[in-house]
């Protein structure tokens, strides 16, 4: 515990010394650290200590003790007072109490009373602080709370947390959701943005209140990143969509502990436009992203467990048939993404509806889905075996070729004619590294070539795609261990 400090005030100067010898302050918790015998100089000595308690006479030459406590309170209202005062001096000791002074001594000053004013001034700061701190972790608690409610929620609870949020949410110009691997992880403060930090079950929750939308400090310690994984949803101008980036945000979380490992992964780079719709639940998305995998096992097993629990719910028949029919066609949209002709499932087309409506009970409903779904799959499997490679390979020669500019995944998944989300997992599947881990790699085995023919730093920087060569030196630095300059040395063997 950190001692308290003291000032102690009074006009005479062997009352000064008296105490200062006397009483044995560190038992007390307090370290004396100033005495004047004016109230000017104690008023200097109150300003440049800022102490914790502060003792003084009534009288006092210069400012007396009275406008001394006056300014106190004025400047430090949480500062201690405890004043010292004459037999003849209720109207002083009076008013001092006004002024909410803790403790007043008659003089002469006794040991023992000033020890008891002290220790009675201790315990109260002490005491106060410990209420000051649970009301603080209080407060904390229900802002936590009520932003949770935010990203689950969405607009019905955006009254809430203005109101519990108070004066500091009128700042607030957007909002960004975003998920992360280590529930330690935290952004610089910076005057552009708020974060509050909430745990949903398992998942490590960051919500960024942006202030001045213009600052990307946020990104770019973002994009520093090495050692945890975040995943972000997108930036929106209202708090009430704060859920939809909750919903992105764990999506890309998702994706990028498939794809990255680690770093920030950003909904706006990983997805088309409309690839994930926000009204999906949890268990829709893990099921499409198992099924982009081709990995049947895992998605029948989730497929099956999706299915009892539909079973379970007490539900209108109609909805119960718009539900079922969702999900298909979901599946069929991400089946679509490989490039294959959907055809080859279906022949005659695609008739769900239909068949779907032939059902009579909910049980015939399900079996007839999951056989379809287990259709879907097994087509899906069967098409990334045919496709991957030669994919793959073409996607490794146009990355050779254009290492040198901004290459983005949509651009590369473009040119091979697949969707961005398909190819990403694809790619990951076959290198073993994702796109962007791959491009890095291509990028840095030039640059040390570059370095031994004797190119400059913002050269190198400039012909591996980086506009900045401070950037450039981290990446490489990362990759490979050495700065460039260190590894340009340690290769001429100097």
């Amino acid at each position: 515990m950190n001692m308290l400090k003291a000032v102690l005030f009074d006009d005479e100067h062997i009352v000064l010394k008296g105490l200062m010898k006397l009483i044995k302050w560190s038992e007390c918790g307090v370290e004396l650290v100033a005495t004047a015998q004016n109230g000017k100089t104690a008023l200097e000595a109150v300003r440049l200590f800022k102490p914790d308690i502060v003792l003084t006479d009534i009288r006092m030459p210069g400012i007396d003790g009275l406008e001394l406590i006056r300014t106190i309170r004025e400047e430090a209202p949480n500062t201690v007072c405890i004043v010292f005062s004459g037999y003849n001096e209720y109207d002083y000791v009076k008013t001092a109490i006004n002024l909410g002074v803790i403790d007043y001594l008659e003089k002469p000053i006794t040991l023992e009373k000033i020890r008891e004013a002290i220790n009675k001034a201790v315990h109260h700061i002490y005491e106060r602080s410990e209420m000051t701190e649970l009301k603080k972790q209080s407060n904390q608690r229900i802002i936590e709370q009520t932003t949770l409610d935010l990203i689950i929620k969405g607009e019905a609870a955006v009254s809430n947390w203005l109101d519990n949020v108070g004066a500091e949410s009128q700042s607030v110009t957007a909002v960004t959701v975003l998920a992360s691997s280590d529930e330690q992880f935290r952004f610089v403060d910076d005057s552009s943005y708020h974060t509050i930090y909430v745990r949903n079950g398992e998942e490590n929750v960051i919500v960024l209140f942006h202030y001045h939308m213009q600052s990307e400090a946020w990104k770019q310690q973002l994009n520093a990143l090495s050692d945890v994984l975040v995943g972000s949803g997108k930036t929106y101008n209202l708090l009430g969509e704060a859920s939809k980036s909750y919903k992105e945000a764990l999506h890309a979380f998702r994706y990028g502990r498939y794809l990255e490992g680690n770093g920030w992964v950003s909904f706006d780079d990983l997805e088309d436009p409309n690839t994930v719709q926000p009204n999906r639940s949890e268990k829709e998305e893990a099921l499409l992203f198992d099924l982009r995998l081709g990995n049947k096992q895992e998605f029948m097993g989730k497929l099956d467990t999706y299915l009892d629990d539909f079973k379970k719910r007490v539900i209108d028949p109609d909805i119960a048939e718009m539900e079922l029919l969702k999900l298909i066609f979901q599946c069929m949209d991400a089946a679509k993404e490989t490039g294959g002709d959907p055809s080859e499932i279906f022949p005659q087309g695609y008739m769900s509806q239909k068949e779907l409506r032939n059902k009579k009970t909910r049980e015939e409903a399900v079996l007839w889905l999951r056989q379809e779904l287990e259709q879907i799959i097994d087509w899906v499997a069967g098409i990334r075996q045919k496709s991957k490679h030669s994919a793959v390979e073409k996607a490794l020669r146009y990355m050779e070729e254009h290492y040198g500019r901004d290459l983005t995944q949509q651009e590369i998944a473009s040119h091979v004619n697949m969707n961005v989300t398909y190819f990403s997992l694809l790619f990951k599947e076959q290198m073993e590294l994702s796109y962007i881990k791959y491009l890095t790699k291509i990028r840095m085995e030039k640059a040390k070539g570059f370095l031994m023919e004797g190119m400059t730093i913002q050269e190198i920087s400039e012909r591996v795609g980086y506009y900045h060569a401070r950037h450039f030196t981290e990446v490489f630095k990362k990759y490979v261990g050495l700065t460039p300059g260190q590894y340009r040395i340690k290769g001429n063997g100097a």
